[in-house]
């Protein structure tokens, strides 16, 4: 746990800036260019409201030294009018890009699950689940400031920043110059230790991150934890992460308590300045007039925000390179199974599965299978047994093309598996793996997963022919009953009748069953055979599996030994061969049930 933990924060915080998978990232604004630009219309127009507004209370401070009584009301009211248009235009600038930035994350997020949907099985070999879910959530939620905020405000900044030092430098030029002497230390201040401060609340999430990491693991496995008396051992692991939170913060929290008075101090210098050398010009013959003195210092204070909006903005955007790097990375991953740009619609099937000559490896230095031949007619029934590793679900995974072959082909109908569009090729077959994953949802919902547009007719038909009726309607609301993910109100036989009659309900030519009547008890596995009765009618069915009562009655039994196959033939064929593999199989397996005995 430990060092899953390191490796979490020892992810890259900030990347050097690439121009290209920026300009990328910013495409996706492409279709919302007309927000983006209102938005930038409405941002300038209340920048110059802000200013005005600034500038028409010099002017009230000017008539009031001329005892202008009557101008200063006006100047008063312009400045409300000012303050009523600006609010105005920001309010709908803020709309327009929350409205544009979360479209276009909405998307980009579309586009990186749609991608990840599509990529081939050797890809999730390599990955956890959950590397490739922050991808998807936390990386993509990194980007929203920049998208809603960064793009539109950095153009209105550097514009009033101009605008600020036209105005400024029209009013009193000698003074301007004078402010201008803090904007190094300002803007150093602002780039540096904003970043700094940056990347050490980045540090503070991280480590919350391992830490919600810890729990969640802890929590699942509470259990465990309980029946080997660990908590001693978790609770030392605990403090060690939850005292890396507590380091971490009080490091950012020093930066950030010392930034503020630093700029404080800063502007307050820059201030005293400008009021030092404005006091002696009007003392001067130059008569310098009080409000544009006081204009100068009002816009002095005035030049901080648009210079810590750009430091923001460089920060995010240095920040962001880590998060679109992630992103582009799984993006840009290409699947190892794609239809060829030729592909042909695999027509409706009889189920005739042909095995020429097949080659296969994961890595392209161990072979898994070694020239694998067989035929297999419509409608029979293959069972595969053999030990762990021999190959056997390398066999079903490659009807499905969840990998492609290394040398050779598999043939569905005469149609090599390569050759045709993988949905076509899928949705004429059902798979079900050891593991029956359950949805969260109601009972309904996860049978019709096996055909969205089946009634509900259809539906509890399926179940009744795979005999899971009675215990649905044995809960509370029947096939309404709510599950939890993963089926965790289930018992492992109910999950699998579920699964059988979601398989039925596709109605499938070529089923494959890959350990998928495992963990069972043997008043379960009475339903569970009479269901595969009925799943296995009419259908060329694949069977991994190891309970003899599951695969005595196939018509084929193929032992797979080494990565060919070693035996085939019935189970009377086969058992009557005397030192043969499967006999030695059936043999192992009736001495561990009378020793269990």
């Amino acid at each position: 746990m430990a060092r899953m933990l390191r490796q979490i924060d020892d992810e890259v915080l900030e990347r050097p800036f690439n121009k290209g998978q920026f300009l990328r990232l910013l495409s996706y604004m492409k279709p919302y260019r007309k927000n983006v630009a209102l938005a930038l219309v409405l941002m300038i127009i209340s920048s110059l409201c802000s200013l005005a507004s600034t500038f028409l209370l010099s002017d009230a401070v000017d008539a009031l030294e001329n005892h202008a009584s009557d101008l200063i009301y006006k100047y008063l009211a312009g400045m409300i009018i000012t303050a009523v248009i600006g609010a105005i235009c920001v309010r709908y600038r803020v709309r327009l890009m929350d409205t544009a930035g979360r479209k276009a994350l909405a998307t980009l997020r579309e586009d990186l699950f749609n991608h990840i949907q599509g990529l081939s099985f050797s890809f999730f070999d390599t990955r956890s689940a959950g590397k490739i879910l922050v991808r998807v959530i936390n990386d993509v939620n990194s980007l929203n400031d920049l998208f809603t905020n960064g793009i539109v405000n950095v153009l209105v900044d550097c514009l009033t920043l101009v605008i600020l030092l036209i105005i400024m430098l029209a009013v009193n030029w000698q003074l301007t110059l004078v402010s201008m002497c803090i904007m190094p230390l300002l803007m150093l201040i602002l780039f540096r230790l904003k970043r700094v401060m940056r990347k050490r609340w980045q540090r503070v999430r991280l480590k919350t991150s391992s830490m919600n990491g810890y729990l969640h693991e802890s929590l699942s496995g509470m259990r465990v934890t309980e029946a080997f008396v660990r908590e001693d051992e978790n609770l030392e692991t605990f403090e060690n992460v939850n005292d890396d939170i507590r380091t971490t913060w009080m490091k950012a929290i020093q930066v950030n308590n010392a930034f503020w008075p630093a700029l404080d101090l800063t502007g307050t210098i820059g201030t005293v300045l400008v009021y030092n050398v404005g006091i002696r010009m009007m003392k001067s013959a130059a008569k310098l007039p009080l409000s544009n003195l006081l204009l100068i210092t009002w816009y002095l204070g005035r030049f901080w925000e648009p210079l810590n909006t750009l430091s923001n903005f460089y920060n995010n955007v240095l920040s962001a390179m880590a998060s679109m790097e992630r992103i582009f990375e799984i993006m840009d991953t290409p699947s190892d199974i794609q239809d060829k740009p030729d592909a042909i619609d695999l027509p409706p099937i009889t189920g005739r599965v042909d095995f020429d000559n097949v080659t296969f490896s994961y890595d392209g230095e161990k072979t898994v299978l070694k020239d694998v031949s067989f035929t297999v007619q419509p409608g029979q029934t293959i069972a595969l047994v053999g030990p762990t590793g021999a190959g056997k679900s390398t066999v079903v995974n490659l009807i499905s093309r969840f990998y492609d072959v290394t040398g050779g082909a598999v043939l569905l109908d005469g149609h090599d598996v390569r050759d045709v569009k993988l949905r076509t090729l899928r949705e004429q077959m059902s798979v079900m793996m050891q593991d029956s994953f359950i949805f969260s949802g109601t009972i309904m919902d996860n049978i019709r997963y096996g055909k969205l547009d089946a009634t509900d007719e259809e539906v509890i038909q399926a179940a009744k022919t795979v005999h899971a009726h009675d215990f649905i309607m044995q809960m509370e609301k029947g096939y309404m009953t709510e599950v939890n993910e993963r089926g965790s109100s289930l018992s492992v036989g109910q999950k699998q009748l579920i699964s059988f009659a979601r398989a039925l309900l596709n109605d499938p030519k070529i089923l494959i069953l890959d350990e998928a009547t495992s963990s069972i008890d043997t008043h379960t596995e009475i339903l569970i055979q009479k269901a595969l009765d009925e799943l296995l009618k009419g259908r060329t069915s694949f069977v991994i599996a190891h309970r003899l009562s599951t695969i005595r009655n196939a018509d084929c039994i193929m032992v797979v030994q080494d990565g060919h196959i070693a035996e085939r033939g019935t189970h009377d064929e086969l058992i009557k061969k005397e030192g043969g593999h499967y006999r030695a199989l059936c043999d192992a397996q009736y001495r561990f049930l009378l020793e269990d005995a």
